[in-house]
């Protein structure tokens, strides 16, 4: 077997021919590019029994957290195990798909682990266990595996998007200050490291300074031009900035140009869209009948039950579009699941079936049953995956139950405890709340 060296210097089962054009995989996997899946193609058509490339293949097919993409991931290992022969490292890979196939998305992520131990110079390890621990809800995790890296990386070409990846990480276990040095520092290594660059953008949004959030990201939009439909996230994000500030026409202007500027059934896709009309409509703005399309999607979709960020997201559109009998169905099948089946059917058990049918309550003015589940679910959230930005709507919602249950002692504990997490920081949904609930006791005074 004749191996070349990848761009991070290990051993692959390539040609030198190939090695090229893998490694452009590695970059786009890195930097989100919208040309990583023609890339992979490409290898793959070279070399269909690269079984590290079959791996990398399957891990991105459940990444994505569609019921059809299963039967694709299990083809890809399959074709992975029967391929040429491979390295120890990149059979790793390949057992690590496994394990996620059989329900075990943590020992995946643990496999993949060992091997970045061995050698911490394995970017494309590095990505898939950061990408692992986020939809499984792992900040702490996250950050341990990057910063186990960061002193083999000094020289390393992938640098920026690994000091990206770190500054992500640290946003969402706290570190807001190192979180920013860090962050700005990766995207000067790697402009067009959309990754890092929203990670600062996570910043300026839990911290409360919407304004300089902007001052951020204008101007970048190359950062995130080339990206898949991650650069949709990215307009998300500079959304929730203008929502923050109460520049509402201009948040539902980036909502039509940009955030679901393709109508993609893609469930990170309908997050940002159905996570932005919710906060938007607590605001009390009239948003038309911009819930429709993604009412449509997710009813489409509500079958799949691969993950419960998804599944949340889809109820939102649903109860938003008013497909009440969709809705229903949506929380009859995930009160049919089997937690002790796999890793993400615990999570839709439990919180992810609390939260739904909180969602379903609210949206009926039920506020108080709402309360019930929202706060039931609430201290296992993070379970769901995603980052303290995405599940935000949930706590909004939360407290917004609380609020019209005329629990406002309840909500402004949530209210402290929000602020408490994001540094202390009052933003503008915050202070309007904070407001509402002063008024509320001097009235009852």
């Amino acid at each position: 077997m004749r191996l070349s060296d990848d761009l991070s210097g290990i051993p692959t089962s390539l040609s030198p021919q190939q090695i090229g054009d893998w490694n452009r995989v590695i970059t786009g996997i890195l930097s989100h590019a919208a040309s990583t899946g023609p890339k992979l193609n490409l290898v793959l058509a070279a070399a269909p029994d690269f079984a590290l490339g079959q791996a990398i293949r399957g891990v991105s097919c459940l990444l994505l957290g569609r019921a059809e993409m299963v039967d694709i991931a299990r083809q890809a290992y399959a074709a992975a195990l029967t391929g040429a022969p491979a390295t120890m490292r990149e059979m790793a890979f390949v057992h690590a798909l496994g394990d996620w196939l059989h329900g075990r998305p943590s020992r995946a992520a643990a496999r993949l682990q060992v091997i970045l131990n061995l050698n911490p110079r394995d970017a494309l390890a590095m990505k898939m266990i950061q990408a692992i621990h986020f939809v499984m809800g792992r900040p702490d995790a996250m950050r341990a595996s990057v910063e186990g890296v960061l002193a083999a990386s000094d020289d390393h070409p992938a640098r920026g998007y690994i000091l990206g990846c770190h500054a992500f990480a640290l946003e969402e276990t706290g570190d807001y200050v190192r979180a920013e040095r860090v962050g700005r520092d990766g995207v000067a290594l790697a402009p067009d490291d959309a990754w890092g660059l929203h990670a600062v953008a996570h910043v300026f949004d839990t911290t409360g300074r919407a304004r300089a959030g902007l001052d951020w990201l204008s101007g970048r939009e190359g950062s995130w031009a080339h990206c898949n439909n991650f650069r949709f996230h990215v307009w998300w994000h500079r959304a929730l900035m203008h929502l923050d500030l109460g520049e509402y026409d201009t948040a539902l202007a980036l909502y039509d140009a940009d955030i679901r500027a393709e109508k993609t059934d893609d469930y990170r896709d309908i997050s940002n869209g159905a996570s932005l009309l919710a906060r938007l409509e607590l605001e009390g703005i009239n948003v038309g009948n911009r819930w429709e399309e993604l009412a449509d999607l997710s009813e489409n979709r509500a079958t799949d039950g691969c993950l419960a960020f998804a599944d949340l997201h889809y109820m939102l559109a649903l109860c938003g579009g008013e497909r009440d009998k969709a809705a229903v169905g949506l929380i009859t099948r995930m009160q049919s699941t089997r937690p002790l089946a796999n890793e993400a059917q615990r999570v839709i058990a439990h919180p992810g079936l609390h939260i739904a049918q909180g969602l379903q309550a609210f949206a009926a003015g039920e506020y108080p049953v709402a309360w019930m589940h929202l706060r039931a679910g609430r201290a296992d959230l993070q379970q769901i995956g995603g980052s303290h930005a995405q599940r935000d709507v949930f706590d909004r919602i939360t407290i917004e139950a609380a609020l019209r249950s005329g629990y406002t002692e309840a909500a402004g504990a949530l209210l402290r405890d929000r602020m408490a997490r994001r540094g202390g920081a009052v933003d503008g949904y915050a202070a309007a709340r904070l407001s509402l609930i002063d008024a509320v006791q001097v009235q009852a005074v």
